[in-house]
């Protein structure tokens, strides 16, 4: 006679980490770094949202190659790669997206009006660290 066993051994972890606060902060964020900058790197293709080439400070226009389009388009699959890397490794994609934005933040502060934009992609930055934190510990690989 055999009797047929379920193993809730692995459920009890899944749901105790699914309550708790940390791990939920830390999806909160990896789902929010990886759709809102595959979202805006898409968006720099099509311009929906705003003219984005309004917001590339002109010494960085005179620098970059071709027009304000054309650094956008460069600008737009950086932040898809930037979204997919938070998805994949977010690890290494919370400090990319974090390395990123400081770049966005050092550009805005070079143009007169942009100031506020500025500082809301601080506290984005601030989240991206956050995130990178975050999964060191809840992204850490297996040890066995």
């Amino acid at each position: 006679m055999s009797s047929v066993t379920t193993s809730t051994s692995s459920a009890a972890p899944r749901r105790a980490m699914l309550t708790d606060p940390g791990y939920q902060a830390f999806v909160i964020l990896r789902v929010g770094f990886t759709v809102a900058p595959i979202l805006f790197g898409l968006d720099k293709f099509a311009n929906l949202l705003v003219d984005w080439p309004a917001y590339l400070a002109p010494w960085i226009d005179d620098l970059v190659p071709g027009s304000a389009q054309a650094a956008m388009y460069a600008v737009g699959a950086i932040e898809i790669v930037a979204g997919l890397a938070v998805a994949l490794a977010p690890r290494f994609g919370g400090w990319l997206v974090a390395g990123w934005l400081a770049g966005i933040i050092v550009n805005l502060l070079t143009i007169p009006g942009h100031y506020d934009i500025a500082l809301r992609d601080f506290g984005l930055l601030l989240g991206a660290v956050a995130l990178a934190r975050l999964a060191q510990r809840y992204h850490a690989e297996p040890r066995p």
